[in-house]
């Protein structure tokens, strides 16, 4: 374990630590704001990898969590006055009773049913947001007033934005890691090879599911809270589309589900991919982007099942196993 630390340690530093003093090297606010794009998915990514990664609850909903973090901390500042910064712990911990009501509801459905169930709580959500109009602005959504100040969560430049991203997304990244080495670590990691197996030998599968879903769903609202703030603007449309949802399951599952660094990985990957396609193609090929992003799953699911890990864990086993995948099987004669 401790080589395996040292190992990753360069990394780990390179994807959590370093863009904290992004700023410090970059000034142009485009590239702050690509950097900020890709902390932000990263984060995101790393807050669904805590239950569809550790726990295997593929949640196919989780914009129902950011959506809530969203717009509970725009409300309370808008209504109340209340700083984003108290707003977003509201939002958590309303994310985390609708998790837990979603979890006790759905947490004894497994693969393709769960992922439906989810979908269908966040779609519900999203509706009932788009007619509460008077409370939540509708379709049309909510813009907060641009007013900087730390209180308020807002900077005059895009810099402190990347700080705080940055941030949020060690914060993760270490509540991450402080689980997988955990008890409840260990329990997700038996429950998700083997639930009944896991069962058996006494490990309480449902609390460990619950706990799970519940930090992956505080942690997503937060991030929800410091897009609002960075954004100005918050859309059901937006905030709470299952689009959303899949992009955050995406970079993980590229990436490399079940650990720390996959999901900044596959944030890195496909967020710079997304915007060179958006960029090029959104005149002629609108939408593209969908179909290279179920390219890249596929072959990912063919030929690499753990992510894009497996080659940073181990690259020359994982190209032994792609050649033996390319090699076409023979019988004894040496006939194809």
């Amino acid at each position: 374990m401790a080589r395996m630390l040292d190992r990753f340690a360069p990394l780990a530093l390179l994807l959590f630590v370093l863009p904290l003093f992004a700023p410090l090297f970059v000034s142009d606010s485009y590239t702050l704001h690509f950097i900020w794009k890709i902390l932000f998915w990263a984060a995101l990514a790393s807050a669904w990898n805590l239950a569809g990664g550790y726990a295997g609850q593929f949640s196919l909903g989780h914009a129902a969590f950011f959506g809530i973090g969203a717009y509970t901390s725009v409300l309370l500042y808008l209504k109340l006055g209340i700083s984003p910064w108290l707003g977003m712990f509201v939002g958590g911990i309303l994310a985390v009773g609708f998790a837990l009501l979603i979890g006790a509801l759905t947490l004894r459905l497994r693969g393709a049913f769960f992922a439906l169930a989810t979908i269908a709580f966040a779609e519900v959500l999203r509706i009932a947001v788009v007619n509460l109009r008077d409370l939540t602005g509708g379709a049309e959504g909510l813009s907060v007033p641009f007013a900087p100040g730390l209180a308020n969560m807002m900077f005059s430049g895009r810099a402190g934005s990347v700080v705080l991203m940055a941030a949020l997304l060690l914060v993760i990244a270490l509540v991450t890691f402080a689980v997988e080495r955990s008890r409840l670590g260990y329990a997700l990691a038996a429950l998700k090879e083997d639930e009944e197996a896991a069962e058996a030998l006494g490990v309480d599968t449902i609390r460990a599911k619950l706990i799970s879903i519940a930090l992956s769903a505080f942690v997503s609202a937060l991030g929800g809270t410091a897009y609002a703030f960075y954004i100005l603007l918050i859309e059901p449309s937006t905030v709470l589309s299952i689009g959303m949802s899949v992009e955050m399951a995406l970079m993980a599952i590229i990436g490399g589900m079940g650990t720390v660094l996959g999901p900044a990985i596959g944030a890195i990957l496909i967020v710079p991919l997304s915007e060179y396609l958006r960029a090029e193609f959104a005149g002629t090929f609108q939408g593209l982007y969908l179909l290279v992003y179920g390219a890249i799953l596929i072959l990912m699911v063919m030929f690499m099942p753990n992510g894009l890990m497996s080659v940073v864990r181990d690259p020359r086993g994982t190209m032994r196993r792609l050649k033996r995948r390319r090699r076409p099987a023979r019988g004894r004669n040496g006939d194809a």
